[in-house]
């Protein structure tokens, strides 16, 4: 009776032109990583945020989920790569990117929501007038001081007209009339009135206001991955709530997942709740900082706290695999570090 190996070996090699090692499980090729520039956050992760993946890191305000970020990009540029900053509600502060050694010339700040500064024109001749740079024949028929074509002063006489018989221009026919406060005159006595609005565009706007911003954001994310080039790319959702960031369509982190997966690069993304799911190669979630000198006047720093919630290729800390007991009895695993402390200091506090 054949053995499993001989059957093995048999199907293996019928298959070898079609699927080849069609039943021998492929090697594991280790995850390339980049270091986040901490140290404690690179020997929690084993080496640093996987490259071609995307990295989610979770926490509310003040948990050093930007800081991470920024020391991140800022250890990316120093080796000469480029890195791209998607700010859907423009809170980076550029110096503060600047004091932490990001490198700003290999950085694109992709600013979400922002008008643009609106640019003063030269202002244009009025037509039908003369200028001073450019002066007009005087044709036969007009007076030699000056007047366009008699076709271009009628224009505006209608509305012209119009303001003067307007109810602010007409004087009053009667003495109570003249003594009686006209609407405008009440509002100016009484103090400037604020603009109503109605409650629904009230609750609505600042809704309307963060979706467009997402969704500027996701289409920048998009357009930056097909172009290629970046090493990292930082999505920032930290001030979005839970029902914008829950609102993206899984189909749009797996479209990143494997464009990121394709040009080798890294996806962090910065949100207050888990939205990425399954197409999160890393999860790293922080928690609120706490003080260094709680009794000091001075702020000195915070303390953060980093939990590994998920990481989808892990990385073997060394060639040291668990054994079996002779007795038959397994030993003891070891257990894996899943958490992480470290400082940020202030800058007139110094280094320690």
């Amino acid at each position: 009776m054949p053995t499993a190996s001989h059957l093995r070996a048999q199907i293996e090699a019928t298959l070898a032109e079609r699927i080849p090692s069609a039943l021998t499980p492929m090697a594991r090729v280790p995850y390339p990583v980049a270091p986040t520039g901490i140290r404690e956050i690179d020997f929690l992760l084993h080496g640093g945020f996987p490259i071609g993946a995307i990295s989610e890191v979770v926490g509310p305000e003040c948990s050093g989920r930007t800081s991470l970020a920024l020391t991140f990009v800022a250890s990316t540029t120093q080796g000469g790569k480029v890195c791209a900053w998607v700010d859907v509600s423009d809170t980076l502060h550029p110096e503060s990117a600047a004091a932490m050694g990001v490198d700003l010339s290999r950085m694109l700040w992709v600013r979400c929501g922002s008008s643009p500064v609106p640019v003063p024109l030269p202002p244009a001749p009025v037509r039908g007038l003369r200028t001073a740079e450019k002066t007009s024949k005087v044709k036969p028929g007009l007076p030699p001081g000056g007047g366009g074509h008699p076709r271009m002063e009628v224009k505006g006489l209608s509305a012209a007209v119009s303001d003067l018989l307007g109810p602010a221009h007409i004087a009053p026919r009667s003495v109570e009339e003249l003594h009686k406060p006209r609407p405008q005159d009440k509002k100016q006595k009484d103090g400037p009135q604020p603009a109503k609005l109605p409650a629904a565009a009230i609750r609505t706007a600042p809704r309307g206001k963060s979706w467009s911003r997402l969704e500027q954001a996701l289409r920048v994310t998009d357009l930056l991955l097909q172009a290629g080039g970046f090493s990292c790319i930082v999505l920032d959702m930290g001030s979005l709530n839970a029902e914008y960031a829950l609102r993206v369509p899984l189909a749009t982190w797996f479209r990143f997942r494997a464009a990121a997966e394709r040009l080798q690069s890294n996806v962090l993304l910065l949100t207050q709740h888990a939205c990425s799911r399954n197409s999160a190669g890393l999860v790293l979630r922080l928690q609120p900082g706490s003080l260094l000198a709680p009794d000091s006047t001075i702020f000195t720093g915070l303390e953060h706290r980093a939990e590994l919630a998920r990481q989808r290729f892990p990385q073997s800390p060394g060639n040291v695999f668990p054994m079996r007991s002779t007795a038959g009895r397994d030993r003891k695993q070891p257990q894996s570090v899943q958490t992480a402390q470290w400082q940020g200091r202030t800058l007139w506090a110094g280094s320690r």
